[in-house]
């Protein structure tokens, strides 16, 4: 029975169950909630706006809308009854109480009329009294005129429920400014006190108009007057900002801000001064240093501030104290503001970073893009500073005022700050943005222009030669932009603050030309000894065209080695001396002063770019022979028996020729550093270890900064005299370490390629020039190198065992390779033999059609070579002979031979393998200049070390493969080796 009813009660409740659960689940997933959107300017006339629900909420029964829209108020003729509800409840006044008080919460009858409001008015100098002195509420309002004579002098409040003492002005006979007295400002001035035709015009010069700002028409006049007549401080002070706001600027028309000002600041020279500064007048704010010539030079140039500067040390101060005396737009003194944060920096910022600003020898610069809305909102009025640097002192602290140089000020329409020092004309008192000076028609208006400081710079001068961190003065530097507002919403304007240090540079500079000249002489010197070898070397009395260019391709390498001296170590020394110094004595040179420096490291790129290519060309023409020594052995050739046996010789191989060329040509593009180590050193050590923190410009020499810290821009000139000093200290590693170590132990490419050659068989000649070039005699001392590998074997051991005659060219000696200079007579030999296959590798149109075969020809022309060069090395050409001797330790440094091959050849003993200039391994310093120039460059143009190594890699690359390619094809074109062999 129960089992049977489950059934039937789960049936019977499914539906309304299943019903519920999914309301129950679609609630559970509902959780995102929409509100109506409605603003405060959306509620009709009898609705206001609720902040709490932000929505429009209907006024009660005889209510409308307040002013702000966010409550309401009884209508007019009703009065409110208090009540403890958040709401009120209108009542209606009764016909003979038909006014409501100016509390709203009575009704009382008028003396007079009643104002639009439904409440009393009284006449002009009279107050409204509603109730007695217990407070109690009258039943009729009345008018007391105040007293205007004396001794009372009152008149209503701007409330006008009381009776006051009417300003001092006024106090005469009355507290009324009858004619010809003149009332401005609140204030009665007497007659020809001050003009009245005062221009209350703002001038917007990079807008080219003017605007009649309704500031300066409503406070001009009367801060002036006020100024002039009374001495109220507060009045020159509003006067002054006015001035400031018009850019210092003084024009034809006298009766501007700064015309009036200029007027009054001459009516006070008989006074005493403010602060025995002759420029800060009694009473008046200090706006201008004066116009006299120079005296810009003399006040930032002439007596350093009384304290200095130190980086490390007990004795540590890097901290630049500023203070500023704050002012609002109607000349109020606000307070003492320590500049530090955001005052004077308008760009958001952290507070650690805006701190950096104020370390002394950071280099600092923020910029940024603002809203125009932002700022019209967030600086409604201009606020004004007057900057001063904190000297310290304890009690007796003291203060040196910043001198400020406006960027925009005009003098008679001259941009007189735009021109040299001895014309700018100095100033004082500065401001962030001004919004009020640009409304027209109120003061509570939207502006038509406001004025932005978009630059403000702080420049601090070290005083040349001086040990103790010694400045001068520091110069703040405010250019200011108009922006006029055209949409609101969507302008931006951008603004920058740095502060930036500088010393003389003119002894720096003078001594870096004075080593460029005096080095470019010597360089001058050096390319002309360097044209005398080469034209002794190419047998060429004659000076002509070429001689001259090769000089200046001499000249070219040797001048970019000056260059690259002189910059590198210009970038060192700053490099040191900044970094490490403790007292400040340097600073480093700024932006522009870089562009010389910067114009010397091109220099130095360009000429060496060009003896690069000199020697690539060079290297790629260079004439090449083999010298095969091996001559045909006899072997034994069964033949028929009744012939007997016969001897015939075999051919001489050509493969010990191929194998030698194969490995000259994999030698010619090796180096004495691994060219991809170096560039992943240097990147480790100035991206991975930080190295790359030494180039900013600042004063520490840390590796690692903090994500939080300011970090200032690069030095150029520190960024390249790092990067090249580390460029160039891992390659001098890396030929240490190679020359020292890895040819000793591991691999030495050269001499075993001298070591196959004498094991080969086979010499080889290398003409550099016409006349000279290297030798290497490979001839092998056993005879013979066709052999197996048995014999092979033997001869390496009596080698080994000295049962056999030594390597070298002459009896009893161990010199193998040889610089050789040549007769003219030998040489023209030499290309006689040479012609057939000179003329093989001419193009097909070129050549005679009816001439024999030219492979031929170029076989016979290699076999007469082969012969006629191994006849001169045997001495068998008497005409065409040599000798051999040492070269003189100086020829050896100058790179020149004195003695010319006149009648003899000469072979000059060479252990040191010279022949390896005419390969990549043997200019390894000029690879290495090239390379560190070539990163330098990059760099400085990208201020990316990355993109620099990146591009040094491709370059390498380049270079590399067009030497292989292109010394492959010149080592085809004069050994005649097939170019398949060469793998």
């Amino acid at each position: 029975m129960a089992t049977g009813t489950l059934p039937f009660v789960i049936l019977r409740y499914r539906v309304p169950l299943t019903l519920f659960l999914l309301i129950y689940i679609d609630l559970f997933h509902c959780l995102q909630f929409i509100v109506p959107f409605k603003a405060p300017s959306d509620c009709g006339v009898e609705e206001f706006f609720d902040i709490s629900s932000l929505s429009c909420v209907r006024c009660g029964p005889n209510q409308r809308r307040s002013t702000t829209g966010q409550s309401c108020i009884c209508k007019t003729g009703y009065k409110a009854l208090t009540t403890d509800k958040a709401s009120i409840t209108c009542q209606q006044c009764p016909t003979d109480k038909p006014a409501v008080t100016n509390d709203g919460f009575g009704c009382i009858r008028c003396p007079a009329s009643l104002n639009d409001e439904g409440k009393c008015r009284c006449p002009t100098g009279s107050v409204l009294v509603e109730r007695d002195v217990n407070g109690n509420l009258l039943d009729e309002a009345t008018c007391e005129t105040c007293t205007g004579n004396g001794p009372a002098f009152s008149v209503p409040n701007s409330s006008g429920d009381r009776c006051e003492r009417c300003q001092a002005s006024f106090i005469n006979t009355s507290c009324v400014c009858n004619p010809p007295n003149v009332l401005a400002g609140g204030l009665c001035f007497a007659p020809g006190s001050l003009p009245t035709n005062v221009n209350p015009s703002v001038n917007f010069a990079q807008l080219k108009f003017s605007v009649q700002s309704a500031w300066f028409v409503k406070n001009l006049y009367s801060s002036s007057a006020a100024c002039l007549v009374f001495s109220n401080l507060t009045a020159c002070q509003a006067l002054g900002n006015m001035c400031v706001m018009n850019m210092h600027s003084f024009s034809s028309v006298s009766t501007d801000a700064c015309g009036l000002f200029n007027t009054i600041f001459r009516s006070r020279a008989a006074l005493s001064s403010t602060q025995d500064i002759s420029y800060w007048r009694v009473n008046l704010p200090w706006l201008y240093y004066g116009d006299e010539p120079g005296l810009a030079s003399r006040v930032l140039q002439t007596d350093p501030v009384p304290i200095g500067f130190s980086f490390r040390g007990k004795n540590k101060n890097t901290d630049i104290k500023l203070i500023a005396a704050v002012y609002n737009a109607r000349g109020e003194f606000l307070r003492w503001e320590n500049i530090g944060g955001d005052n004077l920096q308008l760009c958001p910022e952290t507070t650690t970073k805006q701190a950096a600003a104020f370390s002394f020898g950071t280099a600092y610069q923020e910029s940024c893009d603002l809203s125009v809305l932002e700022l019209v909102q967030t600086y409604p009025e201009p606020l004004f500073y007057d900057v001063f640097m904190d000297l310290g002192g304890g009690e007796n602290r003291k203060l040196l005022p910043l001198p400020t140089l406006v960027y925009n000020q005009q003098y008679s329409g001259r941009f007189i700050n735009q021109e040299s020092m001895k014309n700018w004309y100095l100033s004082r008192r500065m401001f962030l943005v001004d919004t009020l000076s640009g409304r027209e028609k109120s003061v509570n208006s939207q502006p038509k222009v406001i004025r932005v400081a978009t630059s403000i710079k702080i420049r601090f001068q070290l005083v040349p030669r001086t040990l103790e961190g010694q400045v001068y003065p520091p110069l703040m530097t405010v250019t200011y932009r108009d922006v006029l507002i055209t949409d609101i919403n969507t302008q931006t304007v951008s603004t920058t603050f740095s502060v930036e240090y500088e010393m003389d540079q003119n002894e720096a500079r003078m001594k870096t030309d004075t080593a460029l000249g005096v080095m470019g002489g010597v360089a001058v010197l050096y390319s002309l000894l360097k044209t005398v070898s080469w034209k002794r070397r190419i047998a060429s009395p004659l000076i002509d065209v070429e001689t001259m260019l090769k000089f200046l391709l001499f000249y070219a390498g040797d001048l970019a080695n000056v260059f690259f001296a002189v910059t590198v170590g210009t970038g060192l020394y700053w490099l040191i001396f900044y970094k490490a110094q403790q007292f400040v004595s340097v600073l480093l040179p700024l932006p522009d002063q870089e562009e010389q420096f910067v114009t010397y490291i091109g220099c130095a790129f360009a000429l060496k770019a060009v003896q690069f290519l000199h020697k690539l060309f060079l290297q790629l023409s260079v004439d090449v022979f083999f010298i095969d020594w091996e001559r045909p052995r006899s072997k034994a050739s069964r033949t028929v028996q009744a012939t007997g046996e016969k001897r015939d010789s075999s051919p001489v191989s050509i493969w010990r020729t191929y194998f030698v060329a194969n490995e000259w040509n994999e030698i010619q593009s090796i180096r004495k550093i691994s060219p991809t180590f170096q560039i992943m050193a240097v990147l480790f050590f100035l991206e991975v270890l930080g190295f790359s923190n030494l180039a900013l410009r600042d004063p520490w020499p840390t590796l690692q900064r903090s994500p939080q810290a300011y970090t200032p821009s690069y030095s150029l000139t520190l960024r390249y005299g790092l990067s090249a000093t580390l460029w160039l200290c891992i390659g001098l590693l890396q030929v240490i370490f190679f020359t020292v170590f890895h040819e000793h132990f591991v691999e030495d490419k050269i001499r075993q390629f001298v070591d196959l050659c004498s094991i080969s068989n086979i010499s080889v000649l290398l003409l550099s020039h016409r006349c000279f070039g290297y030798y290497i005699h490979g001839r092998s001392v056993h005879g013979h190198a066709d052999t197996n590998m048995e014999e092979m074997n033997n001869n390496l051991k009596r080698e080994s065992e000295s049962l056999c005659s030594q390597r070298g060219l002459l009896p009893n000696t161990e010199t193998q390779t040889f610089q050789v200079s040549i007769t003219n007579r030998l040489r023209v030999q030499y290309d006689r033999i040479r012609e057939p296959i000179s003329r093989r590798n001419r193009p097909s149109r070129l050549m005679d059609a009816s001439s024999a075969n030219p492979l031929d020809q170029s076989i016979r022309a290699y076999h007469t070579m082969n012969h006629f060069l191994g006849s001169i090395i045997d001495h068998a050409q008497p005409d065409m002979d040599y000798i051999v001797k040492d070269k003189l330790m100086f020829e050896r440094v100058i790179g020149m031979e004195f003695l010319e091959p006149s009648d003899k050849s000469i072979f000059y003993n060479d252990e040191a393998h010279s022949f390896s200039d005419v390969l990549f391994y043997g200019n390894e310093a000029t690879l290495l200049m090239f390379d560190t120039l070539f990163f330098c460059v990059v760099d400085l143009g990208s201020q990316s070390f990355i993109l620099a190594a990146v591009l040094t890699y491709i370059q390498q690359t380049i270079f590399r493969m067009i030497r292989i390619a292109l010394g492959r094809k010149n080592l085809v074109n004069k050994t005649m080796v097939d170019e398949r062999f060469l793998i």
